[in-house]
């Protein structure tokens, strides 16, 4: 049995939960043991600057944010079974970390 553990991170989690569902359903589609999903806190980065280059006139500033969801999975099985696993389709807004244990 391996086990595997499973890290996404993007910007949607809508996106993020329906990796999760999609792995979750193949799990239980090949008897596999599913952990999860743990919702990970969320990082939110914050840039604010000014508006003008130069320095002239009033001060007036611009704000950005982006933030970032992370889901956790755990999943166990067989070799053959976790490769089913790694081949789902994932959005290209969401990454992937998969360590093996």
């Amino acid at each position: 049995m391996t086990k595997i553990r499973i890290r996404l991170s993007g910007e949607r989690p809508a996106d993020l939960d329906n990796v999760v569902a999609q792995i979750k359903e193949l799990s239980k589609v090949l008897n596999m043991k599913f952990t999860g999903p743990i919702r990970m806190p969320r990082r939110k980065l914050e840039i604010s600057c000014r508006r003008t280059p130069c320095g002239d006139g009033t001060d007036t500033y611009e704000h950005w944010e982006k933030r970032v969801s992370k889901r956790l999975c755990d999943v166990e099985g067989d070799e053959k079974y976790i490769k089913q696993i790694l081949r789902i389709k994932v959005p290209t807004n969401v990454f992937v970390k998969v360590s093996l244990s």
